[in-house]
């Protein structure tokens, strides 16, 4: 099965190395120069894209829900509402965003959480989209998302296997290329167990299409996992601080962090190799040094017929017959005497007697 997305340019499928996003999310704290900060620790941390949220909570958010109080050390504002909308970075920003990440050489995308919000980032030239897991039912957003007639992915934290076939064929309807990212909808994700790594193996059996996880642990460790589970896709949140102000900072890397994730994801994907069994050549000196060679068990004199009781297995293995060899030799007689430990060769041995 030949599955492949092509994400602003860079194909990513089962042989690639893994596509990593920095989730920048909104630990941006509404600001455009943390946002760039964030922007540049993530490229110079090896990530091949950043991703960000927009939403509108005028238009998101119930006027109940916008206006209930929003007490505590993380809020920005007053009401839940007020505290969205010191989130929110302006269409400018975007643009600005957009920019420094072509000179950064890193890909800029966003989730968007409404559709005036889809339609500004389709506006602004986002090169694909990210589908929240909170709209893994939410048909109206996929169909505008897709229409688009970009890459789209879809991630699928608190869904169940229906959910997911459901907005799979939502997006795919419309002829865009699909990723499916297993996640766990916690902040941060504290039981291990929840995160249900083999879903990816699950999915990957389901669908043809790129796989890979929305990781919330705070770990690094994990998305090695996935990786080896076949995930090409690894997503997770970063921040400059993990003290700093805000919902999504306590489950985000740091730059230190998100440096060794992406530096361990390259090696893994490098000692996955091509799959084909060959001696290495760096395995040559241990090989030499530690396998064996077949020997003379103990003096033997030209003519004698080799038997059983005649041979022994020692290192260096160089120089001689592996013991593999050994029903190979055994009947023939020797062209010549050997002494103890001496190696034994075909070069030594007369041909098998017919009948032998």
């Amino acid at each position: 099965m030949d599955r492949e997305i092509t994400l602003d340019g860079f194909a990513v499928n089962d042989n690639s190395p893994c596509y990593v996003v920095a989730e920048i999310g909104l630990n941006h704290q509404g600001r455009l120069d943390i946002a760039l900060q964030l922007m540049d620790a993530a490229a110079e941390c090896g990530a091949h894209a950043v991703k960000f949220q927009k939403r509108d909570p005028r238009k998101l958010l119930t006027r109940e829900f916008y206006e209930a109080p929003y007490p505590g050390e993380h809020s920005l504002g007053a009401t839940y509402g007020e505290h969205r909308e010191a989130l929110e970075l302006t269409a400018q920003d975007y643009a600005a965003i957009l920019e420094h990440g072509r000179t950064l050489g890193i890909t800029v995308f966003a989730t968007p959480f409404d559709e005036p919000s889809a339609d500004l980032l389709h506006e602004l030239g986002m090169p694909f989209f990210k589908i929240a897991s909170a709209d893994l039912k939410n048909r109206p957003l996929q169909e505008r998302v897709a229409s688009f007639g970009k890459p789209v992915i879809l991630s699928t934290g608190g869904g169940a296997m229906e959910d997911v076939r459901r907005a799979y064929g939502t997006l795919t309807a419309s002829g865009v290329e699909v990723a499916i990212l297993q996640c766990t909808a916690c902040y941060p994700v504290r039981d291990l167990a929840t995160m249900n790594l083999r879903v990816i193996d699950s999915y990957r059996r389901v669908f043809p299409c790129v796989v890979g996880l929305s990781d919330h642990e705070c770990g690094v460790i994990m998305p090695l996992a996935a990786f080896g589970l076949g995930a090409r896709i690894v997503e997770k949140h970063f921040t400059l601080d993990r003290t700093m102000r805000g919902p999504d900072h306590k489950a985000s890397l740091e730059p230190a962090e998100l440096a060794e994730l992406t530096r361990s994801l390259r090696d893994a994907h490098t000692a996955l190799g091509d799959g084909i069994k060959l001696p290495q050549t760096c395995e040559a000196p241990a090989m030499e040094k530690l396998s064996k060679k077949i020997v003379a068990a103990r003096d033997l004199p030209a003519g004698h017929i080799i038997s059983l009781d005649d041979l022994a297995y020692k290192s260096p293995g160089n120089g001689g017959l592996p013991p593999v060899d050994a029903d190979a030799v055994l009947g023939r007689a020797l062209t010549r005497g050997l002494g103890v430990d001496d190696a034994v060769t075909f070069d030594l041995l007369a041909p098998r007697r017919e009948g032998v």
